[in-house]
């Protein structure tokens, strides 16, 4: 069966949190990490498969209990998902690699919620469904809620209640612009290219051709409303820093590498080809609403690294520097270019992999002093030479150091913003001194941590029952560093830093049709897909017409 890759994408990872919460508790770290490695090769499958020219798709119309809407159990994966997909399932294996040692009670169900999470958050990029779509997005908040509260810091539970709140509040109305949008289109189908490369109409379509201005904006603010506070935006960030703080290693880096990329995923493929995207590709609706989004990702840009810079705490600093990256993201995306576009997309694998190989370092250090406060930490250089080698690495590609994928993205976002017929220079112009400011406190930070004279805190290593001692001494030279095990973890991600900066075309030009598309600058045309989806006559008949003008 062609889409047996894409049905096991899901099932394998959901069948592994099932077996998982049974077996034996010294069983379950090795049990959830081989499911994890067995989803990223099917995971490479399917990629192969994608930039072959033969994409999987998978679809099943529900039409047992929901057979007056069209809702569908569709699947399928292009070369914009692709990237993400598999980002998912590269950082997976190693978040769980990186939990061997610090997670030490009720194994087995931290373990089973890992996996439960990589189900929800794979099923986000593989659906081509609006509800099935809203649906995982939804669900990716109750493994990450337990993971945070059961497993993290002393403010866990708080933490844990406030990211659910926050991030539930504003799925409840995207939800609102779901369910209207789809009954108004008669299905919940997405729009979707096939091997033919002809355009399968659906709810985009719909909004585009059939929706009047004033429901296209009503949509188009509940979409934002989910999506902005999941990426996070200015103002509604403030859950970000407290729940990263909070969150276990392995829960920092799939939150910072992957569930934020759903808001910024929702955005890219729903928000703005739904309430801003025209179908002809002339300019931009509500054209406010685009400047008004830019300011705010300005704000955050300067906002976010100013929070940053005063952080004693090295993990906060890095969860506020997300706020500042991701604002960086959003602009890029809003400047409705080409390059804007694709440096967005980029921008959501590089800070994927950046940021989660920070907060794995991060935790690196707190397993060994059980602190991040950078004022009693000082000189990590003389007694742990090769971590230190790899924090000033990921530090680099952090700000954008030529050469690492950091600087690509961050270019081509601030370049977008600056050239964008639809926004000043001035957006770029002062986007670009978020460059500066994030190379001052990252480099601030690297600085007082790694170099200087050695100074870390007298740990008890007896008195901690989530994290994993080491009895090495920590003023001994050398003899406190991280291990084989911890250097297999950043090492592949070292590689794809390095790779993604000097030939970063191998994203880019793969992902150059589906921008195009989704700016409307190539032609739409209707579609086959086996089996056809149900959809509404009427909207058939519109996306007829609109292919015939």
């Amino acid at each position: 069966m062609a889409s047996s890759p894409l049905i096991l994408l899901l099932t394998v990872p959901l069948f592994g949190a099932i077996v998982g919460a049974f077996v034996p508790t010294g069983l379950a770290r090795v049990w959830a990490l081989l499911v994890s490695l067995v989803t990223f090769l099917i995971s490479i499958c399917v990629a192969s498969a994608v930039f072959a020219g033969h994409p999987f798709s998978f679809h099943q119309t529900l039409r047992y209990d929901l057979p007056s809407i069209n809702a569908s159990f569709s699947l399928a994966a292009n070369s914009l998902s692709i990237w993400l997909i598999l980002l998912t399932t590269f950082l997976q294996p190693l978040a769980i690699l990186s939990s061997f040692e610090s997670i030490k009670f009720r194994q087995r169900e931290y373990y089973a919620w890992m996996n439960a999470l990589l189900v929800a958050m794979l099923g986000v990029f593989l659906a081509r469904d609006l509800l099935l779509f809203y649906v995982f997005f939804e669900l990716t908040l109750i493994p990450m809620f337990f993971i945070i509260g059961i497993w993290g810091g002393p403010d866990r539970r708080y933490a844990s209640t406030k990211f659910f709140l926050f991030t539930f509040t504003g799925g409840v109305l995207t939800l609102a612009a779901v369910v209207f949008l789809g009954m108004s289109a008669g299905t919940f189908a997405l729009d979707d290219i096939t091997l033919a490369h002809q355009l399968h109409p659906g709810v985009v379509t719909f909004a585009q051709t059939s929706l009047s201005a004033t429901a296209r904006w009503w949509v188009v603010l509940g979409l934002l409303a989910g999506f902005a506070v999941k990426t996070p935006l200015f103002p509604v960030h403030t859950w970000l820093p407290l729940a990263h703080t909070e969150a276990p290693t392995a829960g920092s880096v799939i939150l910072a590498g992957v569930l934020l990329k759903l808001g910024t995923y929702g955005l890219l493929i729903l928000a703005v080809p739904i309430g801003i995207v025209s179908h002809d590709g002339s300019a931009p609706m509500f054209i406010g609403l685009v400047h008004f989004i830019a300011i705010i990702c300005v704000i955050g840009i300067i906002y976010g690294a100013l929070c940053a810079w005063v952080q004693p705490d090295i993990k906060k600093l890095v969860a506020f520097s997300s706020v500042s990256h991701l604002g960086f993201c959003i602009l890029g995306l809003f400047a409705l270019t080409e390059i804007g576009v694709q440096g967005s997309v980029l921008y959501m694998i590089n800070h994927g992999l950046s940021t989660g190989a920070m907060f794995l370092v991060i935790g690196m250090i707190y397993d060994r002093y059980h602190t991040r406060d950078i004022n009693k930490l000082s000189g990590l250089a003389a007694n742990m030479p090769i971590m230190s080698f790899f924090f000033i690495f990921f530090t680099l590609s952090s700000i954008g150091l030529p050469g690492t994928n950091g600087f690509v993205s961050e270019f081509l976002t601030t370049l977008g913003a600056f050239t964008s017929p639809h926004l000043s220079p001035w957006y770029g112009s002062i986007a670009a001194t978020g460059s500066i400011l994030g190379a001052i406190y990252m480099l601030h930070m690297a600085a007082r941590v790694i170099m200087g004279p050695l100074k870390v805190p007298e740990v008890d290593h007896g008195h901690d029952h989530a994290h994993g001692g080491h009895s090495a001494h920590p003023h001994a030279p050398g003899k406190n560093d991280i291990n084989l095990r911890e250097i297999g973890i950043l090492v592949p991600i070292a590689i794809v830093v390095i790779v993604i900066g000097v030939k970063p075309g191998l994203i880019l030009d793969s992902m150059r049709p589906e921008v195009e598309q989704l700016l409307s600058l190539a032609p739409r045309q209707a579609i086959v897909q086996s089996p056809v989806p149900a959809q509404s006559p009427a909207l058939l008949a519109r996306a007829n017409g609109v292919e015939a003008r």
